[in-house]
């Protein structure tokens, strides 16, 4: 089975990254690492998360963020809004993309968002409704797609009840995720199958971890089930507070890498990119995880 030939790489390390990293960085460096971003052609970047600071202080600066970056034609500028007064700050400070996320184990969903799965769509949906009205995208992330920390393995059928409901309340895009980074290739390709029955593969993402070393093997795996929307982190960015061992997105250098090798087309340049990277894990005082900028330290980037 082909590849797709276009891949859209969507960035999430300035939100699901900064949010769970140790560290702590300030609003102007958020912005300048959104706005390196943009310049290496990334078009589609996660920038903050509309929610309680009292809950998630690394986000409390999402508005000042989004006023401060340098917007550029063609890029969407995504932010997740948990509930309505998450949207309706999110429409103030003027994104032009709003997420919401829920899982695929109910013992995920109470222990991140204290509710059950149920319940937590039936919150999404009058942000759905009110983003619908304003012409606002959204998209629906899954957790725990592939492994759930608290219930084992999970059902794809599950995953993909999941799906179809965000599906049916308007997101245009929904996101996989390994939260936990457990899947391996056989794996995604059960999931993808089963969930393709209930939602067109057209509109499914994929969002890995790389836990146990396997997000670049399940990437490709998708990509060979006619997946073309894949998240990643710049740097490994992050990692999930509420899934002990759970640490590191993809690195956004390392999928890129991979797509470049496989010529795929992503529109983005792996040398301003791995300079993003090490930009904003300057500023977290730590080393990238990126394999390829490793790899790439002291030369530049080909």
């Amino acid at each position: 089975m082909g590849y797709a030939k276009k891949i859209k790489m969507v960035e999430v390390g300035p939100r699901d990254g900064l949010q769970n990293e140790p560290g702590t960085v300030t609003t102007a460096a958020k912005i300048e690492l959104i706005d390196r971003l943009g310049a290496a052609g990334v078009t589609a970047i996660e920038v903050g998360s509309f929610v309680s600071p009292k809950r998630v202080p690394q986000m409390a600066d999402t508005s000042e963020v989004v006023a401060g970056i340098s917007r550029l034609d063609g890029v969407r500028y995504a932010a997740l809004t948990p509930n309505m007064q998450g949207f309706e700050a999110a429409m103030t400070a003027g994104v032009n993309e709003v997420a919401v996320f829920a899982a695929a184990t109910e013992a995920f969903s109470q222990k991140n968002i204290n509710c059950s799965i149920r319940e937590s769509l039936d919150r999404f949906r009058p942000v759905c409704e009110a983003a619908q009205a304003a012409k606002i995208p959204v998209r629906g992330y899954i957790s725990c797609v592939l492994g759930c920390p608290y219930e084992g393995g999970v059902d794809p059928k599950a995953v993909g009840g999941v799906a179809g409901t965000l599906m049916d309340m308007g997101c245009y895009e929904i996101s996989l995720g390994d939260t936990i980074g457990v899947g391996t290739p056989a794996d995604v390709r059960a999931l993808i199958a089963a969930v393709a029955e209930v939602v067109a593969a057209e509109i499914l993402a994929v969002h890995f971890h790389d836990t146990y070393g396997q997000a670049l093997a399940n990437i490709l795996a998708a990509l060979e089930m006619e997946i073309s929307v894949v998240d990643s982190a710049v740097g490994g960015l992050g990692g999930c507070p509420y899934a002990e061992g759970a640490t590191g997105n993809v690195a956004s250098e390392d999928v890129l890498y991979m797509l470049n090798g496989l010529g795929l087309e992503t529109g983005i340049a792996l040398e301003d990119l791995v300079a993003a990277g090490r930009f904003i894990c300057g500023e977290l005082g730590r080393p990238p995880a990126s394999k390829v900028s490793m790899a790439l330290s002291g030369s530049s980037a080909p």
